[in-house]
């Protein structure tokens, strides 16, 4: 799966939360600022040809909806990014976060407990 460039993503959570819709309904749920309608369609056609996106006409409107789930997403380019930046050692990323002070103990410790339960 490809990774999607920023703009790609912040219009993929939208049509994730829309669920299906045409090019308008996009633009109408986006927050301001809003990108020109025809940069929406632009980056819309795109998401379609890179498979994130199956189109349907009625009557002379294209309807969208996502060919992948939001969480499909999230797992496939955490795995990339982990893969990438971290030798596929889910310990090293979470020990840099560690080392950067952006994980607080208190938060390690509901980590362990969440992984503890899930055992």
């Amino acid at each position: 799966m490809e990774k999607l460039s920023h703009q790609e993503e912040d219009v993929m959570h939208v049509i994730w939360n829309v669920g299906e819709g045409n090019v308008k309904t996009f633009l109408e749920a986006m927050d301001e600022p809003k990108p020109p309608y025809t940069t929406l369609a632009s980056t819309v056609k795109n998401l379609e040809k890179k498979g994130f996106l199956q189109s349907s006409l009625v009557g002379n409107t294209y309807l969208y909806k996502p060919q992948i789930t939001e969480e499909d997403y999230k797992k496939k380019f955490m795995q990339g990014f982990v893969q990438n930046y971290f030798n596929s050692s889910y310990k090293e990323m979470v020990n840099f976060f560690i080392q950067q002070k952006k994980l607080k103990p208190n938060e390690l410790k509901e980590l362990i407990a969440m992984i503890e339960e899930k055992k």
